[in-house]
């Protein structure tokens, strides 16, 4: 038995996914599956990695296995179906009919594996007037309102990279899909087809804000509301050595304290009149800016004012609560998120580093029992696999 398939690696154990390869969501939600202790393992394409990464440094990848396989060739599609036999899940995030076009769509799938669960990972949905056209995260969410929500009403919405769309919005959207599938087909053993379209889980991401906007609680323009920066006691400062603080304060208990500290006793009437809220806004940005960042955090630390340091990307795993929590993890010499969530009795782990492509093509012949999939083109930096010929 592998690593990938060991018991107690995470409460999908036993789970065994076929991952298509692409870029963005579909090898996210891959890797989130993987990190639940599925054996996922990755069909990946012959010839130069599908990102501008590095495939040794690419985290998404992580917890997987590789098998290379060209779907374009004569061999390529009854290869993959072979591994779609033995699988439970399937995902991939092609543009609608590409996968049926190279002969691994869900009828192709299905005739082989009833029970199999088909994950189809796309911006704009399987169907719509859109469905066929390219797009990138920012275009998702921009037709979704998401994006028309964020950053200061005087200037264009920025660019939250892209962890709205296609990560909150795709990835996640796309996994719990699957897993309620899965549950299906357990209980009846019926696959299905589960369409994750980003566009559909950014909308559904906003459902709290439809409901304020119904009820007279949000103005639909940007910066004027409680959360998106409209609120003074809601939003980030720029602190005297050029960092930022975060301030969270919208409890009435919150705000007392927040205010209290920041030396802003006048202020503490102003919660609740919006008439004063400009005055507030200059007041808290004039302090913020007479401290650096971290005498400001040392400042707030051990209180209930909801005011935290905007970290960067290198500075988070440092943390000391996050440090405590192991919220990131060293693996290979990578810093990375460690998995989420968390569980008590099915615990998780990085168990392996990004797969390399094809690295793993001998093991999951033999794991799998799917001979065929060695006879594709070999892997020469992986000096296990044999040679076909």
């Amino acid at each position: 038995m592998t690593t990938a398939e060991t018991p107690g690696h995470g409460p999908l154990a036993g789970v065994r996914v076929v991952e298509l390869a692409g870029i963005g969501p579909g090898p996210f939600a891959g890797m989130l599956l993987a990190d639940l202790g599925a054996d996922v393992v990755r069909v990946d394409r012959p010839g130069v990695p599908s990102i501008a990464v590095d495939p040794a440094y690419d985290v998404t990848n992580r917890n997987k296995r590789s098998v290379l396989v060209d779907l374009k060739a004569p061999d390529g599609p009854a290869r993959v179906l072979d591994l779609a036999a033995r699988a439970d899940v399937l995902i991939e995030g092609n543009r609608p009919g590409v996968a049926e076009r190279l002969g691994v769509g869900p009828e192709d799938c299905h005739a082989r594996n009833p029970r199999l669960v088909y994950g189809r990972m796309t911006g704009w949905g399987q169907q719509g007037p859109l469905a066929g056209r390219a797009g990138h995260d920012i275009a998702y969410i921009a037709l979704t309102g998401a994006l028309g929500v964020i950053g200061d009403p005087d200037r264009p919405p920025p660019a939250p990279a892209n962890l709205l769309g296609d990560y909150a919005g795709g990835s996640l959207y796309l996994v719990v899909g699957v897993l309620a599938a899965l549950h299906h087909a357990r209980v009846t053993g019926d696959g299905q087809v589960v369409d994750a379209a980003i566009v559909d889980g950014t909308a559904h991401l906003s459902a709290m804000l439809h409901g304020m906007l119904a009820a007279g609680g949000w103005r639909d323009r940007r910066g004027v509301n409680l959360l998106d920066g409209g609120c003074p006691y809601y939003g980030t400062y720029e602190t005297a050595d050029g960092g930022y603080m975060a301030v969270g304060a919208l409890e009435p208990q919150f705000y007392d304290e927040f205010v209290i500290l920041l030396g802003l006793e006048d202020f503490a009437d102003a919660r609740k009149d919006r008439a004063r809220w400009g005055d507030l806004r200059e007041a808290v940005a004039a302090r913020f800016r007479t401290r650096n960042r971290d005498e400001w955090t040392a400042l707030f630390e051990g209180t209930d004012a909801c005011v935290a340091p905007v970290l960067s990307l290198g500075e988070a795993p440092h943390h000391p609560h996050l440090a405590a929590r192991g919220t990131f993890t060293d693996h290979g010499g990578l810093t990375q998120p460690a998995p989420a969530p968390r569980f008590s009795a099915t615990p998780t782990s990085v168990r392996s580093g990004p797969a390399g492509p094809g690295a793993d093509t001998a093991a999951v012949a033999r794991d799998w029992d799917v001979p065929r999939i060695l006879a594709g083109p070999r892997d020469s930096r992986d000096p296990r696999l044999p040679d076909p010929h």
